[in-house]
């Protein structure tokens, strides 16, 4: 169970990857809690965003609505898997030493229970399982507000220099 936080004014924009590669992950994602980076434009799309990074640890906050419905009336799967992409890639990021990035080479996703537009705030969370010098794996969770769980994801990151 946890508390509605209120949603922030997303900074969203292009990154700058000279000022990006100086810095490592965990820096990275505080500056876009902190609004000082610019969140991925994917955030204001979709509605959700990070509000809480430790080494190997990400939560994200997101609110489906009806811009997410699928033709059936519920939240389209997209939005619970991008969710969990975003925080399971972005849990690996805090691991990541100045320059260096990451790509994501796997990632499933369990639907537990549906998403319905007006649910409320869910909370999304990630927690890195290994990290070696080459390869991350890391699960997590999409849970409502009443404490259960809606979807499970788990993703294999490679780690890379940033730009690849």
């Amino acid at each position: 169970m946890f508390d509605e936080l209120p949603r922030p004014e997303i900074n969203v924009g292009p990154p700058d990857f000279a000022t990006l590669a100086g810095m490592d992950g965990l820096t990275i994602m505080r500056g876009v809690i902190a609004g000082e980076l610019p969140a991925p434009s994917i955030a204001e799309t979709m509605n959700f965003w990070v509000c809480a990074a430790e080494v190997g640890h990400v939560e994200f906050r997101g609110e489906p609505d009806v811009r997410h419905m699928n033709p059936l009336g519920t939240v389209h799967g997209g939005w619970a898997m991008a969710l969990l992409d975003s925080v399971l890639g972005c849990a690996v990021h805090t691991t990541c030493a100045p320059g260096e990035g990451f790509v994501s080479m796997d990632t499933a996703v369990k639907f537990v229970r549906p998403l319905m537009p007006g649910m409320g705030q869910l909370r999304a969370v990630a927690t890195v399982q290994t990290r070696g010098r080459r390869v991350a794996n890391v699960e997590g969770r999409v849970e409502s507000q009443d404490g259960k769980v809606l979807a499970l994801g788990t993703s294999t990151c490679f780690i890379q220099p940033l730009g690849g």
